[in-house]
């Protein structure tokens, strides 16, 4: 099966807003998540960290400013300044699209750093050196290198510095130490107040924008893209994946006010042309220098071929394809790159016979692709959902998404205190699904062991088959479970 990919949504072409656009004139491999360290004196000094890092406001809890952070940075040396660096925001794929940037980089020879947010199982899994995430050693050798920094900021502003921005922090000042080439930086929410941007991108990735944090960011599309372009500095170059029309108004006004030079999923770059194969897809990508063909990706679902070529353009032009060079990227490293490709948690199969798929999807936006992948990649006869969300997510509409792939659903809940509870998950979920369709088990363990059940009743040769979604936490937490330490 081979889907053109070229009809784009026809009114991205009469938002051109005054903007500058680009037009032509493998990688290490991704390393799996790490699991506890072995050294029972590294776990006992990691936890340590841990638990100082949990006593400050979590992820949730924003006072939107970038002023602690600064003050961290100048106190630090602004080490965030000794190299050039990609940022990205949007409300989903930012992380797969991350690693796909790291990836090429990488494949390159430049040496990467890479922070993403949040974590699937280990903290350290956040900050990234050369395709694989810092070794504890290593993080708690940064967290005591910046600690007195840090207690020093705290003691001078009226809030302490959060868990996010100390992390943002080490990262920043890991990449300084590698020394590294290039850093990957994933915003964790919005985009002008958030703590990754003192950062002044050289290139800024906007990925799709949809209906997300809605009580901090914003209640339309085109709101929170005010937000989310923050990121877009002077004379930066923009990659802009496929859009809602008036969040796409949005950045490219930011552009214009900032002069910088924008690329656009649809018009300057794109997927071509895209065929399902073994493990992942055949891409056909056109590029900011050209068209890119037989490129593997090990990734399922149209919106990781969307991904992968907003990556490609990104990379394309941090070495500045389609500005000061009209020649594409060496084909057979981009290859390498892309089929080295992974992304934990992300329609992730962690186990056969029944095939057990993780995927952490967490609002409806992001529920509709993995329902679409799915449908797409399996060939499931019957497919049990195991969903476990946070409370102050839209669960009706993920709920709603995944309606029509799934046969029954089994609602638990991880041990977040963001949690929702099982009960009132399930009270949403027989509204959406029928009493008949839906099965409470509190405990994660408890909920798979009888999704795997209810699949298994297909017959050893059929295809039934488990999907673990709703939280990047309960996929966490599912993947320990089922042994991928």
């Amino acid at each position: 099966m081979v889907a053109a990919e070229t009809e784009r949504d026809p009114d991205l072409a009469v938002i051109e807003a005054g903007s500058r656009t680009l037009r032509t004139g493998g990688g290490p491999q991704q390393a799996d998540v790490p699991g506890r360290p072995e050294d029972p004196e590294v776990d006992r000094a990691l936890r340590e960290v841990e638990a100082e890092l949990a006593t400050r406001w979590g992820e949730t809890k924003l006072e939107p400013s970038v002023t602690r952070i600064a003050a961290l940075m100048d106190v630090l040396g602004e080490p965030q300044r000794s190299y050039p660096s990609i940022h990205i925001t949007g409300t989903n794929g930012k992380t797969s699209t991350a690693r796909m940037i790291e990836a090429l980089l990488g494949a390159f020879e430049l040496r990467t750093g890479r922070y993403t947010s949040p974590h699937v199982q280990s903290i350290t899994e956040r900050i990234s050196l050369d395709g694989a995430p810092v070794s504890a050693e290593r993080f708690i050798e940064t967290y005591s290198d910046i600690k007195p920094y840090v207690e020093m900021v705290d003691a001078q502003q009226e809030y302490r510095l959060s868990f996010f921005e100390v992390l943002t922090a080490m990262a920043y000042a890991a990449f300084a130490d590698a020394p590294v080439d290039v850093a990957v930086v994933e915003v964790g929410m919005g985009g002008s107040w958030d703590a990754t941007n003192v950062i002044d991108g050289d290139v800024a990735v906007v990925t799709p924008i949809d209906l997300d944090h809605t009580d901090r960011l914003g209640e339309t599309t085109a709101e929170i893209a005010g937000e989310k372009s923050g990121i877009i500095k002077q004379d930066a170059t923009v990659i802009l994946a496929q859009q809602p029309v008036d969040a796409a108004q949005v950045l490219l006004k930011k552009a214009v006010e900032v002069d910088a030079t924008v690329a656009r999923e649809g018009l300057e770059f794109g997927v071509v042309a895209r065929q399902v194969a073994v493990g992942g897809q055949l891409l056909t990508l056109r590029g900011l220098g050209g068209e890119y063909d037989e490129v593997y990706l090990p990734l399922h679902g149209p919106y990781q071929a969307h991904n992968a070529a907003v990556a490609l353009a990104a990379v394309e032009a941090f070495f500045g394809v389609g500005a000061q060079r009209p020649e594409r990227l060496d084909i057979d490293t981009v290859r390498k790159a892309f089929a080295a490709v992974s992304s934990p948690g992300r329609l992730e199969v962690v186990r056969r016979s029944p095939t057990v798929v993780l995927d952490a999807a967490h609002n409806p936006a992001g529920a509709r692709a993995t329902a679409e992948a799915v449908g797409e990649a399996f060939d499931f006869s019957r497919l049990i959902g195991v969903v476990g969300a946070s409370g102050d997510k839209n669960v009706r509409g993920l709920l709603e998404a995944f309606e029509p792939i799934f046969a029954e659903v089994v609602v638990t809940q991880n041990s977040s205190h963001r949690a929702m509870d099982a009960d009132e998950l399930a009270a949403i979920a027989v509204e959406v699904f029928g009493e008949d369709r839906v099965q409470v088990e509190p405990r994660l363990p408890d909920a798979l062991e009888a999704a795997i059940t209810l699949a298994e009743e297909e017959g050893e040769f059929a295809g039934g088959g488990v999907l673990v979604t709703g939280s990047v936490i309960t996929v966490g937490e599912a993947r320990l479970l089922l042994g991928r330490a």
